[in-house]
């Protein structure tokens, strides 16, 4: 019998004498490394400290240390003590310019047929139907596609449980001629399917009304799921493996010939890449509901979906029901009663821990389902923790003038209002395990907001930082906790601007 082993703590400074010496667990060297980073985040003598701002006329985006202005043009890094230019690329034509990007990196648990598969790289895709692959640290082209001469492409969006990205074309429509003549536009789009690690083509189908139903409005690829959404507010999921395994006409290679383009090459110029998933008749559905705003969501264990009902008794509520028979779970409906301008959120946590995360301008509830597979009893959703604001006195609504007359209000105070404390969005630092809660206050004329950092195992705050930049709710913002930075972008008429902050010592020269 093997000697029992005491658990204890160690302290950072251990920790790092043991890696000067080499004592170190490869597969737990970098939790470890998390958890001092999560200790000294937290430490009273630390702080993060606006370190950068810039300010652009066209959209900012965020992404794993990176920061992309100009239409993913020009790059900065975050890893440093302030973002620092990673790269820039040559200015490009209209036809050339980037209409959608995904940043995609590379696993590191298997090898992949060359060394450019493993880097990080930028997907991007063009106006004119290019897809190219760049390298994230460099801007340095590694692959390009050509897509298709007859259909626009437009959209990109992950599938990321399958390590599989899609591109939408943008939607048919009938043209006034077309009415005219009474000819009907049975296509509704393209979608063209990308394996990742390495690049490399699933195929390309055809939404059509004459399987689908004459009502499709959108479509989306998620953990293996076709699912499409209908004008009568009905979401339909399909099984994206039974599609390719009935309806695939030929494997496609990029840079190899295909028998559909009668022996050209597959992505190049001007042939592009042809529809091999030929769908003559509607798969069988998987799963179907009629929710408002075509919104369902599907998490937790058991498997459970959220929506709302597109009736209007039901709106602002969220029924949480079983995936297996659709019976709602006891305290499966969920109403937080808000009166605000910004309606209440509900999303499956993403920390996969089948929780749910209802978000409301005064409370933040995490819950939690409970319940047994294949059991007879219906799930029970319960109360994980929750967080509220602090809110002022209400204003009578009854005021008595000077002159001792009775005035009543006509309108009551909203849940949101700029001069009451009220949560703005919930952001998962996965990494550190922790909830960054961006809450609001109209203790100034110009609204502040703070960050406050949460336990996500117990809710319990940890620490509160304040943003220095005011926050006008009437504009758009994101907020962006990665480890020791925190990102904030926000929109002004038509200027976007960023702000960094970084962890830093109170004590150390130039916070």
């Amino acid at each position: 019998m093997a000697p029992h082993r005491r658990r204890s703590s160690v302290n950072a400074a251990e920790l790092l004498t043991r890696r000067s010496r080499g004592i170190r667990d490869a597969g737990t060297s970098y939790r470890h490394c998390l958890n001092v980073l999560r200790g000294v985040l937290l430490q009273e003598n630390r702080n993060f400290r606006k370190v950068w701002s810039k300010t652009s006329k066209s959209t900012i985006t965020y992404e794993c240390g990176k920061i992309y202005f100009d239409n993913y043009q020009n790059c900065y890094s975050c890893v440093h003590a302030e973002p620092q230019s990673l790269y820039k690329l040559s200015k490009r034509s209209k036809q050339e310019k980037f209409k959608d990007a995904l940043l995609c990196q590379s696993p590191l648990d298997r090898t992949l047929p060359s060394a450019s598969d493993h880097t990080p790289s930028l997907l991007a895709l063009t106006a004119n139907n290019w897809l190219y692959r760049i390298s994230a640290h460099t801007g340095k082209e590694l692959q390009r596609v050509y897509l298709s001469p007859s259909f626009q492409f437009r959209y990109l969006g992950w599938d990321v449980s399958q390590e599989t990205f899609y591109i939408k074309s943008v939607q048919k429509k009938e043209t006034p001629l077309e009415r005219q003549a009474g000819i009907s536009q049975s296509t509704v789009m393209h979608l063209a399917v990308f394996h990742v690690f390495p690049l490399q083509i699933v195929g390309i189908l055809e939404i059509n009304k004459k399987v689908f139903g004459s009502g499709v409005t959108d479509v989306v690829l998620s953990q293996g799921v076709l699912a499409v959404s209908h004008s009568n507010k009905s979401v339909k999921l399909y099984s994206f493996e039974h599609i390719i395994q009935k309806y695939l006409t030929e494997k496609l290679t990029l840079g190899k010939q295909s028998v559909l383009l009668e022996g050209k090459t597959v992505g190049d110029a001007p042939f592009g890449i042809p529809v091999n998933i030929q769908i003559r008749d509607c798969p069988p559905v998987l799963f179907e509901v009629s929710c408002s705003n075509n919104g369902v969501q599907i998490g937790g264990f058991p498997w459970h979906y959220i929506y709302t009902p597109p009736h209007k008794t039901h709106r602002g509520t969220h029924h949480i029901c079983s995936l297996q028979d659709h019976t709602m779970a006891t305290n499966g409906i969920q109403n937080m009663n808000c009166c605000a301008l910004e309606s209440d959120g509900i999303f499956f946590h993403p920390d996969d821990s089948g929780r749910i995360i209802h978000v409301g301008p005064t409370t933040i509830k995490v819950l939690k389902i409970l319940g047994e597979i294949n059991s007879s009893l219906p799930s029970k959703v319960v109360e994980d923790f929750s967080m509220a604001t602090h809110r002022n006195t209400p204003t009578s609504e009854v005021t008595v003038t000077s002159s001792g007359r009775t005035v009543k209000r006509r309108f009551h105070q909203l849940d949101d209002d700029p001069g009451q404390e009220a949560f703005r969005m919930v952001e998962y630092e996965d990494e550190l395990d922790l909830l960054a809660v961006v809450m609001t206050d109209g203790v100034e004329e110009e609204g502040r907001a703070h960050v406050r950092l949460h336990d996500n195992q117990t809710g319990r705050l940890l620490r509160n930082i304040d943003l220095v930049e005011s926050w006008d709710e009437t504009y758009q913002h994101q907020l962006f906790f990665d480890k020791d930075t925190i990102v904030h972008i926000e929109q002004k008429n038509s200027n976007f601007c960023c702000h960094v902050y970084k962890l830093r010592s109170i004590s150390s020269k130039g916070g």
